[in-house]
């Protein structure tokens, strides 16, 4: 039931990212699809056993992996809506995500070392996914995400790019 849910949850998000971010909702659906590669194979790589409080830990890794691209999407927007180009919006979209990103991160992986420190077997597992999961999602957030946007930037003219990159209301000209 809970790996159910969780794909569930998944492709909700992934549908959500993709109507509210357009474009870089359809980036962001690769790279957190490539994400869930990785970390799997990961997983299988290094013999870990999905117990429940694996699952979860995975689970929440996801989140914050989607938690990492929303943040950069959303200093994209601020960004554009100060009238700065689509490419320079990008750089400092992930420029400025980066510390709070960074920050999230490091905090829970404190965290989780104190859990594998502190914890019994199950709450080991936990954090130990969890591991796993947040250190590719930084790969996956700021370089799968960053090649693919640096990739696609080029197709959109200067004017109204960010508009059409990110969906309606997002330029500087209707702000």
């Amino acid at each position: 039931m809970s790996v159910k849910a969780g794909i569930i949850g998944v492709l909700a998000i992934m549908l959500f990212m993709l109507l509210y971010y357009r474009l870089p909702g359809l980036l962001s659906v690769i790279s957190l699809s490539l994400y869930i590669v990785f970390t799997l194979a990961i997983f299988k790589f290094i013999g870990v056993t999905l117990t429940l409080a694996g699952i979860a830990g995975f689970i929440l890794s996801i989140g914050m992996a989607v938690d990492a691209n929303v943040l950069i999407f959303e200093r994209m927007k601020e960004e554009l809506q100060r009238g700065k180009s689509l490419k320079v919006a990008v750089e400092e979209g992930f420029k400025r995500a980066w510390t709070s990103i960074r920050d999230g991160n490091v905090s829970t992986l404190i965290t989780c070392a104190l859990l594998i420190w502190l914890g019994t077997s199950f709450v080991k597992g936990f954090a130990v996914t969890l591991i796993i999961g947040i250190l590719v999602s930084m790969f996956s957030a700021i370089t799968v995400t960053r090649v693919m946007l640096r990739f696609v930037v080029p197709w959109f003219k200067k004017r109204d790019g960010g508009k059409l990159f990110l969906g309606g209301g997002q330029s500087s000209e209707q702000s």
